[in-house]
């Protein structure tokens, strides 16, 4: 007997990146020799002040935390210029996701979103019932960056949520403001929501701003990628509070504790972490964009604003798969695009910025592989 609703009878998981144990176990390589490229980690490890203030906060772990999380909804607010009551905090971005289909889009109704995109908008609107709408078409594959135009022509009556990510997953493009204004205005009906989980890395404040010009929009980020908190789970959305007082009815009500709370709002003001490891991730953008140039079988797709890039495999005779598997023997865990993004087919695949050892380790594996 199959107890769960129909979106789960055969549900699709997310693929993360490879621990480094289980391919160091699975091969015979020493950890330290291997390059973990597949799940955008900060390469410097977690804010040294959010780990001072999780330390101190050991000490309340026996207490349950503001059930809306309220030092940090204050601090993100003091931060980015908004009101505490404009702010939602997740278990990480994606209970944010979760959060935003439950309580803006029924059962049976559409949720717009590039083609490929982060897995977890599909998987989430499939698990709960709802029907994502994949506009592959709006992809240009060579760039990989998104038609707006040809976007837009997917927005429909039926459609309940707008999904944009800014710099984009898997491909890192960066979208201009006006382009973004003219998707959040062309879905006057839907919410709009617009994920800057990589936006440090586009050497741009992003455009957080606009929630204050459009009802309709929000806006998320994340601790795990620039603050390095990948492991403690915590994100946030930036909206109106109409769309945030919906949010916080579905919120499960202890989602983040004593330790998340103050890891968090302890990074936010560790600007020496973040600007460190921006500073090295676009300079090892840079590097590895030029170590590509050597290869004639493997094209990296330029102009990524993101601390990830694609792979474009132009060997006919091989494939991402087979690539994926030659570089786990060689140390190096990447991203297989068939397998982690819908729609991106077996001519790709993504791999992280890291430091430059990490760089040439990929750029060697690729030049190895027969």
């Amino acid at each position: 007997m199959h107890l769960a609703h129909p979106g789960l009878k055969d549900p699709e998981y997310y693929v993360p990146g490879l621990p480094v144990d289980d391919v160091a176990r699975r091969y015979g390589i020493s950890p330290s020799e291997i390059s973990k490229l597949g799940s955008a980690e900060n390469p410097y490890g977690a804010s040294p002040k959010a780990k001072a203030a999780v330390t101190d906060a050991i000490e309340r772990m026996h207490t349950y935390a503001s059930w809306t999380a309220e030092p940090l909804r204050e601090k993100i607010a003091e931060k980015y210029g908004y009101d505490p009551n404009q702010i939602v905090c997740g278990s990480g971005e994606t209970e944010v996701i979760a959060l935003l289909i439950r309580a803006f889009c029924e059962p049976g109704e559409e949720i717009l979103m590039p083609g490929p995109c982060f897995p977890i908008y599909h998987l989430f609107a499939e698990a709960e019932g709802r029907v994502p709408v994949l506009a592959q078409r709006a992809t240009n594959r060579t760039t990989m960056a998104m038609d707006v135009d040809a976007y837009i022509e997917h927005i429909t009556p039926e459609t309940r949520i707008v999904f944009i990510t800014n710099p984009h997953s898997p491909s890192g493009t960066w979208m201009s403001e006006a382009d973004v204004r003219r998707i959040v205005e062309a879905a006057p009906h839907a919410l709009v929501v617009l994920d800057e989980a990589y936006v440090h890395y586009s050497g741009s404040p992003g455009y957080i701003h606009l929630v204050h010009d459009y009802p309709h929009l929000a806006i998320l980020r994340t601790f795990s990628k620039a603050f390095g908190l990948a492991g403690l789970r915590v994100g946030f959305g930036i909206a109106r509070p109409t769309v945030i007082d919906a949010l916080l009815a579905v919120k499960p009500t202890w989602n983040l504790g004593q330790l998340q709370i103050a890891g968090g709002v302890a990074a936010l003001d560790d600007d020496e972490h973040v600007d460190k490891t921006v500073a090295t991730i676009i300079e090892s953008r840079a590097y590895v964009q030029q170590r590509f140039e050597s290869l004639d079988r493997f094209r990296m797709i330029p102009d990524s604003a993101s601390n990830f890039f694609l792979i474009e495999i132009l060997d006919p005779d091989i494939d991402s798969t087979r690539v994926f598997a030659g570089l786990l023997e060689r140390g190096v865990i990447v991203k297989d695009g068939s397998v982690s993004f819908r729609g991106l087919d077996h001519r790709f695949m993504r791999s992280d910025v890291n430091l430059r050892e990490h760089m040439d380790r990929l750029v060697t594996a690729l030049a190895d592989l027969p």
